[in-house]
């Protein structure tokens, strides 16, 4: 964990992927070198190939020149991103149970009205009305938990890049 923390926003992923990898080519482990060595080396191409993916379809990162705040992942960056997440994942808590179930399977899942109103067995007008009442009070409750109205806006703003983003990161 603490090779990927300040490297990137979800080091959780990365740990997780690390020993998953490390699992799957035990057989390459040669006792040559300690464990510790091949488990680095496994982290260290982990997190070559995750920089790898963030680049784009060309893929084309040269780590030994880039840094971690030029991949976007700089330590403030990532704090701002946990703050966020946080503050997120709070509001969404106090939403009754309903309406954050309608907010993540629109924003997470991307359902649309008419597939909302198919899984929640509710009119498309009834979904509308209750997605809009739902985000409205999410609004207020990510307002009232913020500690500063830039991290509210920041939050309410990158909403649906956040979702994504986690989804992403679920689906991985």
């Amino acid at each position: 964990m603490r090779f990927f923390r300040d490297k990137v926003s979800e080091p959780a992923d990365l740990v997780q992927e690390t020993f998953l990898a490390c699992r799957e080519h035990i057989d390459r482990f040669r006792e040559e070198a300690s464990f510790r060595t091949f488990l680095f080396s496994i982290a260290s191409n982990v997190l070559g190939k995750f920089y790898r993916a963030k680049a784009g379809p060309r893929g084309k990162v040269d780590l030994g020149t880039v840094s971690v705040e030029d991949l976007g992942e700089s330590p403030s960056r990532v704090l701002a991103e946990r703050e966020e997440r946080r503050l997120l994942l709070l509001a969404l808590r106090r939403l009754s149970v309903e309406q954050q179930t309608l907010l993540e399977l629109h924003y997470w899942e991307r359902m649309t009205d008419s597939e909302l109103s198919v899984v929640l067995g509710l009119s498309l007008g009834t979904v509308k009305t209750r997605k809009r009442a739902a985000r409205v009070r999410l609004k207020r409750i990510i307002e009232e938990l913020a500690s500063s109205p830039g991290l509210a806006e920041r939050t309410l703003t990158e909403l649906g890049e956040q979702a994504a983003g986690q989804r992403d990161e679920d689906d991985d």
